[in-house]
């Protein structure tokens, strides 16, 4: 029985990572990762849940502007194993009783109403009100970090796809000048220590195959888990056409990016609105040197075991009251002049993390743009060095092969060959990655 309830859940968890797996594409994009990201990232989600307390709180805050109304009732028995017969007199009855076991009862309505406490009711609505302004922009905020995150992942995977490429074509040459080592020391042109030499090289670019792809797949893995795929067997990307266009994009200025950024970014906009709620705190905390005045009604009545009918007792015992309630603080034990100083202390301390908040995004910005300029420059020249260094190559392969150079030269032309490449796709990636999050931070959407 263990068995077989062991391979029905098998069975099912491989159903369930089947049926996930069809649902979702075969190769993601960067907006299709983007787009799921946002959809179902948890930490995205509990950031909205947080947004939906804070509006729960509004709604609290703006009832009470409203009375409140709530009914009591009190029902009491009680016991007197040893009482005297006593008298009582009720609206001039008097009725007489010895009875050992007696009930009374209560029934009340009461009303509160808060009709002026220095309009801190007001003023608690509207802060409330920034409070969820700055709860939305905090989920903003997480959905643009989790975006850059992706596509930082994203490129890296595409930067690793084509050092595969590159590592398999060195390999590939790498075997056919091991194999032509052969024929040359069949033939009595190269030393069997050259062949050696040629046989570690083809090993040693087989281990780089291999690492190359190891990081691929760790990148592949840690963008699946950002996008938090579970039970995905295979996960790959699609790989965009790029050209010397999209590298060398033209570039806007720091300071253009950074007034686009500094009008949208949900960061800045939080930190100028924490500024606003701390003013309201302000203004709270001096109202607490106002007056309050409130208003209360209430309606109860009762009844009593005595022998007069219910309903009869209800309407002989009913009675009404209003009150009007002036409150007006004298001496508070420095209660209210502490709570602004501290409003006022926060509001230093939320005008420090704007300053803060906007250095730390021109910081940031001026880091893109720098990354994305020297990228620029350096694939403009690796360019030209890949060329030169590949042109190179290939000629003392061809000098090699008919034995006009040595394995030492061979050897030196294939590894400027490699850093040459690796400089390229470096450049490259690095340009790209830069531009496309100058892009971002200006208001558009990522792309690559």
């Amino acid at each position: 029985m263990k068995t077989t309830l062991l391979a029905a859940a098998l069975l099912c968890t491989a159903a369930g990572a089947q049926a996930q797996d069809d649902a979702l594409p075969d190769e993601w994009t960067l907006e299709q990762c983007i787009s799921y990201a946002l959809e179902h990232n948890i930490q995205l989600q509990q950031s909205k849940v947080s947004t939906r307390q804070q509006e729960i709180s509004l709604l609290e805050q703006q009832a009470q502007l409203f009375p409140s109304l709530s009914f009591s009732t009190n029902q009491n028995v009680s016991w007197r194993p040893w009482s005297q017969s006593y008298t009582n007199l009720s609206n001039g009855t008097m009725t007489t009783s010895s009875s050992e076991v007696n009930y009374n009862g209560s029934y009340g309505l009461n009303a509160n109403w808060t009709v002026w406490n220095g309009g801190r009711n007001m003023l608690n609505i509207d802060k409330a009100e920034l409070s969820t302004d700055i709860a939305e922009l905090a989920t903003e905020e997480q959905a643009n970090s989790i975006q850059e995150q992706i596509t930082q992942y994203y490129v890296q995977i595409l930067y690793q796809t084509e050092a595969v490429r590159v590592n398999q074509e060195i390999l590939a040459t790498s075997k056919a000048q091991r194999d032509r080592g052969k024929e040359m020391v069949d033939v009595g042109l190269m030393a069997r220590a050259d062949l050696s030499t040629l046989e570690a090289q083809v090993t040693q670019d087989e281990y780089n195959v291999v690492s190359a792809q190891t990081q691929l797949d760790s990148y592949k893995l840690q963008l699946k888990q950002l996008l938090q795929l579970v039970m995905v067997s295979n996960f790959n990307v699609v790989i965009p056409a790029i050209d010397d266009s999209d590298v060398l994009a033209m570039l806007p200025t720091p300071q253009e990016v950074y007034a686009n950024a500094y009008a949208y970014r949900p960061e800045v906009q939080s930190a100028q609105l924490s500024i606003e709620s701390a003013d309201l705190d302000i203004t709270i905390a001096k109202r607490g040197y106002w007056p309050t005045i409130s208003l209360s009604a209430s309606i109860g009545t009762s009844n009593t075991d005595d022998g007069t009918a219910f309903f009869t007792q209800l309407k002989q015992n009913l009675s009404n009251s209003l009150g009007v309630t002036l409150s007006l603080p004298i001496f508070d034990n420095r209660s209210t002049r502490s709570s602004i100083q501290t409003a006022k202390l926060s509001k230093v301390t939320s005008q420090l993390d704007l300053q803060n908040t906007e250095q730390e995004l021109y910081s940031q910005i001026e880091t893109y743009w720098l990354n994305a300029r020297s990228a620029q420059q350096q694939y403009v020249y690796a360019q030209a060095n890949q060329k030169s260094m590949a042109d190179s190559y290939e000629l003392v392969n061809e000098q090699f092969n008919v034995g006009l150079k040595n394995i030492v030269d061979l050897m030196q032309g294939k590894d400027n060959l490699l850093q040459a490449e690796q400089q390229l796709l470096q450049s490259k990636y690095t340009a790209l990655l830069n531009i496309a999050l100058l892009k971002f931070y200006q208001g558009e959407a990522i792309s690559i």
